[in-house]
């Protein structure tokens, strides 16, 4: 009797992993090949930058991709080397095309305005500039308030907005959100970020949403960051 029950609990295992793994399965599937309805959203597209490799832009444009948003800088000092040339080419395959600058709370607004003016075209035919806030101010080596962040990045987007002839749009990731509410202080579109499931972290709409950061595709060296538009 004891040997039926362990053969019985056994197999009860074994199903209960069988139905564990195709769950898991259906789950990575649709985390790398899932992206919003088109009927729900019409304007779709990517995020770009070095990391990306060689982009076969042609082919994202033809899979379905209407814009493409391409990392320029960061902080003060870094900027993509891929930028000028995915730039190109993406405008040339057809896609409105716009650039990301990712903010350094550490570093002054004005630094990092100049960083992005050099290496972004003044250029109105462009989609509005982007604003990356992912890393807080608990990064920084030496304290720095709320109140400096929101100060250093109202002066990065007066100089990056003069330079641009267009507002910013914001990008906040939910780590920066919770730590610094910024949603709440500087009135700007929106850019979230949420897989598979809309965002509502900011506490207003979102103009922008990173609906799957890792779809897979064969027209980049990497997973695509897949954006699509508030209709």
């Amino acid at each position: 009797m004891a040997a039926r029950r362990g053969k019985g609990r056994t197999r009860l295992a074994a199903a209960l992993l069988l139905v564990g793994l195709a769950g898991g399965a259906v789950g990575w599937w649709q985390m790398h090949n899932w992206v919003p309805k088109r009927d729900a959203f019409p304007v779709q597209g990517v995020e770009i930058g070095a990391e990306d490799g060689l982009v076969d832009w042609k082919a994202l444009k033809a899979t379905g991709a209407d814009f493409a948003y391409i990392d320029a800088s960061a902080s003060a000092f870094a900027r993509d080397k891929s930028f000028t040339r995915n730039l190109a080419a993406a405008r040339a395959a057809g896609l409105k095309v716009g650039a990301v600058h990712r903010f350094d709370p550490c570093q002054p607004g004005d630094k990092q305005a100049a960083n992005f003016v050099v290496v972004v075209p003044r250029d109105e035919t462009m989609l509005p500039p982007v604003v990356e806030l992912d890393a807080t101010a608990d990064t920084c080596p030496t304290a720095t308030s709320d109140a400096e962040v929101e100060s250093e990045l109202t002066l990065f987007l007066n100089q990056v907005e003069t330079h641009c002839g267009q507002h910013s749009l914001l990008k906040l990731t939910p780590d920066f959100e919770a730590r610094h509410g910024m949603a709440a202080k500087i009135e700007r579109n929106l850019w979230l970020t949420s897989d598979l499931f809309q965002p509502d972290y900011a506490g207003r709409p979102w103009t922008l949403w990173t609906a799957n950061s890792a779809l897979a595709s064969d027209h980049v060296a990497e997973r695509l960051r897949w954006v699509v538009a508030q209709p």
